[in-house]
């Protein structure tokens, strides 16, 4: 009985908490009110009321998470709508999402080695600056909790986001270029959508940025880790 209640009430529940959070951030438009804040905070408030664990919830709504990947296949439609834009800046684009991978990457372990935290969670840092299918994968791969991984990736997100647009108001960003590079590579999927509210262009940027991010650790992610635990 208890499975058939998880297996129709946390989907149901997780489409009605982002429903009401997106309802909310349209009228209250602030980074801390952003859908991927205000939709967790409901379901944990939710999940801690009817005592359920992560286990529990995940049981009902694990088809959700696989949703993820036909979603980031989708991004291919704006890409395509701005490939003249894309194929004069590919080069400068793929230079980017190497420096700032590896910058992520580094950053990542280097925090967790600084609180000197456990093997398993500092490979389950690491992809975290990469859309949640993708870090996923890696953090799998490497022998991270995937779990854990897909909780760093949201916070990335949504602090990413709030950062960009700040440095957006601050730096001198006018190109398209510029803004949906910046979101892509430091807020992935959080950051496209924010970058998708500026323009199409820097939504269709931030989307390839993201993509090529996440294929670029996916590639070289794995063979980084065995050099470092060697």
């Amino acid at each position: 009985m208890r499975s058939e209640f998880n297996l129709l009430f946390w989907p149901a529940a997780t489409v009605a908490a982002y429903v009401c959070a997106r309802l909310f951030y349209r009228r209250y438009a602030y980074w801390w009110t952003s859908t991927l804040v205000v939709a967790p905070a409901l379901l944990l408030t939710l999940a801690i009321l009817l005592h359920t664990g992560y286990r529990e919830y995940m049981s009902g709504s694990h088809w959700l998470m696989a949703m993820l990947g036909p979603v980031i296949v989708a991004f291919a439609l704006p890409l395509y709508q701005q490939r003249a834009l894309i194929q004069r800046y590919w080069p400068v684009l793929a230079a980017g999402v190497a420096v700032g991978s590896g910058i992520a990457g580094a950053s990542a372990w280097l925090l967790g080695s600084l609180l000197d935290l456990p093997p398993d969670l500092r490979l389950s840092l690491l992809p975290r600056s990469v859309a949640t299918p993708f870090a996923v994968a890696v953090s799998s791969h490497v022998g991270g909790v995937p779990d854990l991984t897909a909780v760093f990736v949201i916070v990335t997100g949504v602090f990413g986001a709030a950062i960009g647009q700040l440095m957006c108001r601050w730096l001198p960003l006018r190109s398209a270029l510029a803004r949906g590079a910046l979101f892509g590579m430091g807020a992935h999927g959080a950051g496209t959508a924010k970058a998708r509210e500026l323009a199409a262009e820097e939504g269709a940027v931030a989307g390839l940025v993201m993509v090529m991010a996440g294929l670029f650790n996916v590639l070289v992610t794995p063979a980084v880790v065995v050099g470092l635990l060697a």
